[in-house]
């Protein structure tokens, strides 16, 4: 590619930050890039340098709006009404009981004596400490909630032409993904569609931390954890953005529940959450938080940080179109029981995570007639609950698009998971309500069990089952209990539990 002669210095002073790079620790934050150019407003996207030795037009970057929509400030919990005692329950880990307490793990590993943060037994006693004051995180709103979904802000934006024009390190990466060779512009794209967070944001999170988009070679220091994330298990690419797509959403959708903080940071500490942030911004703040301690983290989340690197890539997020995700009078449809009828099924998962851990708690699960155990083949059919064309069917998912606009991030969508490749329909066939979609597996995703997953979308955000837009599938309402998989479904006098098991209470049919 030709570069411009007003961009070579930039370009030689991206080698010198290849070469500080090659030198930085894992904890301080990156965030070069190689060559700056900014945007259209709104985040349509950026073109590379043309092949043209014409003089670039300087065009002053709009300053950033702090509070485009003021947000209720949370309160975060009250120290004097932290239990001092906590007996460990079953599924307890020490950052998932450092976060329900407010402190941070390490306050705990130590007030307690703990060998290893890894192992805690059922049962055992620990002594909450009172949490250390720690100031809150930078105000600063760095996206709207609608950049951070795959939802009506990334139509028309595509990550493989971008990825291709600024022909960075990722544009020439690949790696061997659930059976088949996948460039990185591919990866960028399942994560966005899978997990429904905005290409664009996953983009510039690859960018931050380590600058794949723009600079020509990889961060010599990050060729196993690409993003920073050091946990075996996480190796490439693909599980490395994987990752950074479900902290997202765990950030976003805590906060949209109610969640007032605190963070938990990479050292254990525990920083209560600024007020008047968004989701979107929680988000962002939550994700950082697992990578770096305090001082670098507060660097990576204030106004010369992840946001500044957002700009410059896609210019000022809120002088753009401002999209409404979830109107203020929005039902659902109609939908009904993804089964045939007269078949009786049962009603084994209440509200738990749409995809990977942290979708929201927007599905649920039902199991094929038959009492045979584990993955087992079924010739059960799961039925369509609407009308609408089939935009994406693969690795054991369809999605179904009920606005019939065929792109998955605007209307109700709803997702059909653990579908068997034989007979699976296929993308591009539109269904009414009771054809079928195929039938019931372990394909896709992680199961022990032949089952369906069946979870909503709306404008690219989850819909929470257990929220204040439960299911309702042929008038039963799904509910939960503040514990996934747990919940039932009621219709007029009948409850139904969710059971991982064949019994009287959680046999359903239509």
């Amino acid at each position: 590619m030709k570069i411009r002669a007003e961009l070579r210095p930039r370009l030689l002073l991206l080698l010198l930050m290849i070469a500080i790079l090659a030198c930085s620790r894992g904890d301080q934050p990156l965030g070069f890039l190689g060559l700056e150019l900014r945007g259209s407003p709104g985040g349509s996207g950026i073109k590379a340098p043309a092949e043209s030795d014409e003089p670039i037009e300087q065009v002053e970057a709009p300053a950033p709006f702090h509070t485009p929509t003021p947000d209720p400030v949370r309160e975060p919990p009250d120290p004097q009404e932290i239990p001092e005692w906590y007996t460990v329950q079953y599924g307890d880990s020490l950052n998932g009981i450092a976060g329900r307490m407010g402190v941070g793990a390490n306050q705990i590993l130590v007030e307690n004596g703990l060998p290893n943060p890894n192992f805690l037994a059922v049962g055992q006693i620990l002594h909450i400490p009172t949490p250390l004051p720690q100031a809150p995180s930078p105000s600063l709103k760095i996206i709207p909630d609608a950049e951070l979904l795959n939802g009506e802000s990334a139509l028309g934006f595509s990550a493989t032409e971008l990825i291709r024009a600024w022909n960075g390190a990722l544009n020439h990466y690949s790696e061997f993904v659930d059976g088949e060779q996948l460039s990185g512009a591919q990866i960028v794209e399942r994560v966005a569609s899978k997990y429904s967070v905005n290409a664009r944001l996953l983009l510039v999170v690859l960018e931050y931390q380590g600058g794949w988009l723009t600079m020509p070679e990889r961060a010599p220091d990050r060729f196993t954890y690409e993003l920073g994330y050091e946990r075996i298990g996480f190796e490439g690419l693909y599980r490395q953005l994987s990752w950074a797509a479900d902290q997202l959403n765990r950030g976003y959708y805590q906060w949209k529940a109610g969640w007032a903080g605190p963070y938990i940071l990479s050292d254990g500490s525990a920083v209560p959450a600024g007020p008047g942030i968004n989701a979107s911004t929680a988000a962002i703040q939550w994700l950082f938080g697992q990578l770096y301690p305090p001082d670098s983290w507060r660097t990576v989340v204030g106004e010369d940080g992840f946001y500044r690197v957002y700009e410059i890539l896609f210019g000022n997020p809120f002088a753009g179109p401002q999209y409404t995700v979830i109107p203020d009078n929005l039902e659902q449809p109609d939908l009904q029981l993804p089964f045939e009828e007269g078949k009786v099924w049962s009603f084994t998962g209440g509200p738990h995570s749409g995809w990977g851990n942290w979708a929201a708690w927007s599905a649920l699960d039902f199991a094929p007639p038959g009492n045979a155990l584990g993955c087992v083949i079924s010739n059960e059919w799961v039925v369509a609950i609407a009308d609408g064309p089939i935009v994406r069917s693969s690795d054991g998912e369809v999605i179904q698009d009920l606005d019939g606009d065929g792109f998955e991030g605007t209307g109700w969508i709803v997702q059909y998971l653990h579908i068997e490749t034989r007979d699976r329909v296929p993308a591009g066939i539109t269904l009414e309500r009771g054809d079928p979609i195929g039938h019931p597996s372990c394909e896709g995703g992680v199961s022990s069990g032949t089952h369906i997953h069946l979870s909503r979308k709306f404008n690219g955000e989850w819909i929470s089952a257990d929220g204040a837009l439960p299911f309702d599938l042929d008038g039963w309402v799904s509910e939960g209990d503040g514990v996934q998989y747990n919940g039932a479904l009621t219709r007029a006098d009948t409850r139904l539990e969710a059971c991982s098991c064949r019994f009287p209470f959680n046999q359903i049919t239509r």
